[in-house]
């Protein structure tokens, strides 16, 4: 803890964090703001709160590191019924949030003292009303937003890795489920920050049952893999902290060539495996189109999503170079907002041989049917429709609300300038398998794959398809969509173009290194 933090109790930090709100001037201050709804996004990655308002609120937050907490003093609003029921939407499996507390603290300030179960660097932001083109999607109005990320973000190949081979998590104090990225220890109260999360490959407090012998820069993950690597032609998982007990089996064995010579990098693996990146559409804040009857777009993507994760984690394909085994990784694993550049960077991360993006469509007429599949333009859009849908798709982030202030602008200028015409060729010959399949379970809106400048396809290195599954503002096909048969058919479908395509270009073999 700080020097400030050892002088100062509860009631002088609280206290503090009141006159640092009230010592703002009277023109940045929000007069007689209503608070409309408050809405709360747990998840792994980070826990987001959304506080919403008829007038954009003015805050002031403080952390406190022992017991970890943050005071969030709002300006301008008084208590109501709205605002109070914050307190009974934080889940108990909340890996941020224990608890919460509000109060009327003085005239026209209102007090959240967030329970935290480890300390977190938050970013608070405002967002202006939102009111989207696209019929059924979410109005909001002025939108006050508390993202809670932890203070070494989740790595997605480390996650990835971790889930595939079984690797054990450290735990901390605060938390028996730590995550992947999460260390162990309370920051000081000097650890508030506006910025966006660090990256860490490696969780913080973590030893195996033998000590490794790190190189310099070594992360311990890195090191295990590194150790596990050499001893055995299939990598076998060492516990890492606690008793040793008998290590689990890989659920597949080491391809032969990734023992050879040939592979100076020790960092990761060699693999004959196909990663295809998931991307279900929407999620949190941004739940994309709405039914009439009031089904969410980002519900049914992510239902299929996950049947489609099933199918394809038990699927070998039969390709030139040999057999590949394929496993799948989500780009959300639940209900909470992920911005599209983010999505790209994630499947880059794991290394995906294929980025999916899973939609579900909608018009402004109830006659619109059938699926579409959308590659990437390196020009102008394919037809008026595919460039409309695009400009749609592209809006996510302003429906799902994204601190604009940490978006990195040298990746947003990467994915703009780098998009290769091998990445839309590739694309577009999984397209075509894809329609070729999906026409046997449903109607077509296209019949030929369209192209347009969707943020969420601009990989450079990796072909990426969106797939729009049937029009969720059509009565009827809004009706397939909910149905576990149908579901299941479009992934039979979808797998099956997937295999097609693979079996006739199989990837390079690859090492995915921490």
């Amino acid at each position: 803890m700080s020097a400030v933090g050892h002088k100062l109790d509860r009631r002088a930090l609280l206290q503090q964090a009141g006159l640092l709100a009230l010592s703002l001037g009277v023109s940045d201050l929000a007069q007689g703001a209503t608070i409309l709804a408050v809405r709360v996004w747990p998840a792994k990655e980070y826990t987001r709160v959304t506080i919403e308002s008829d007038t954009a609120l003015q805050s002031q937050p403080l952390l406190i590191d022992n017991p970890p907490r943050m005071a969030l003093d709002i300006v301008g609003v008084d208590l109501n019924p709205a605002l109070r029921e914050l307190v009974g939407q934080i889940q108990a499996d909340d890996p941020y949030i224990s608890g919460v507390r509000v109060g009327q603290f003085s005239p026209g300030v209102v007090r959240l003292v967030f329970d935290l179960r480890q300390m977190v660097l938050p970013q608070i932001f405002n967002l202006t009303p939102i009111a989207n083109e696209r019929l059924n999607q979410a109005h909001y109005g002025n939108r006050l937003v508390i993202d809670l990320y932890p203070t070494q973000a989740v790595d997605p190949l480390l996650a990835f890795l971790i889930e595939r081979k079984g690797v054990g998590l450290a735990q901390g104090p605060n938390d028996k489920k730590s995550l992947p990225g999460v260390p162990v220890g309370n920051p000081s109260v000097s650890s508030l920050v506006s910025a966006a999360p660090q990256k860490s490959t490696v969780p913080a407090s973590t030893e195996s049952s033998k000590p490794l012998a790190l190189k310099p820069s070594e992360d311990v993950l890195s090191a295990w893999l590194a150790q596990s690597n050499q001893k055995s032609n299939q990598l076998q998982a060492q516990p890492i902290g606690g008793k040793q007990s008998n290590p689990p089996q890989s659920p597949e064995p080491v391809d032969a060539q990734a023992t050879q010579p040939h592979s100076t990098n020790t960092m990761g693996l060699d693999q004959q495996l196909i990663v295809i990146a998931l991307d279900p559409g929407h999620g949190g804040e941004d739940p994309g189109a709405i039914a009439k009857d009031g089904v969410k777009e980002k519900d049914v993507v992510f239902q299929i999503a996950l049947k489609l994760k099933k199918a394809l984690d038990q699927t070998v394909i039969k390709t030139k170079k040999g057999e590949f085994e394929v496993r799948t990784f989500l780009t959300r694993d639940d209900d909470y907002f992920v911005p599209l550049h983010q999505r790209v960077e994630k499947a880059q991360r794991v290394q995906a041989d294929l980025l999916l993006s899973i939609h579900a469509d909608a018009f402004i007429t109830p006659n619109a049917k059938g699926a579409s599949v959308f590659a990437l333009s390196d020009g102008g859009a394919s037809s008026a429709a595919a460039q409309w849908m695009a400009n749609q798709e592209n809006k996510a982030d302003l429906v799902g609300g994204i601190n604009i202030k940490t978006k990195d602008a040298v990746l947003q200028r990467t994915l703009l300038d780098m998009s290769t015409a091998s990445q839309i060729k590739d694309s577009l010959k999984l397209g075509v398998e894809l329609l070729g399949q999906i026409r046997h379970v449903g109607a077509l809106h296209k019949g030929q794959v369209e192209q347009a400048s969707f943020a969420v396809l601009k990989a450079p290195d990796i072909p990426s398809l969106l797939l729009e599954t049937a029009f969720i503002s059509n009565p009827e096909e809004e009706a397939l969509l909910v149905t576990e048969a149908f579901q299941l058919d479009l992934v039979k479908a979808v797998k099956t173009a997937m295999v097609r395509y693979f079996s006739k270009y199989p990837p390079p073999i690859k090492t995915r290194a921490l």
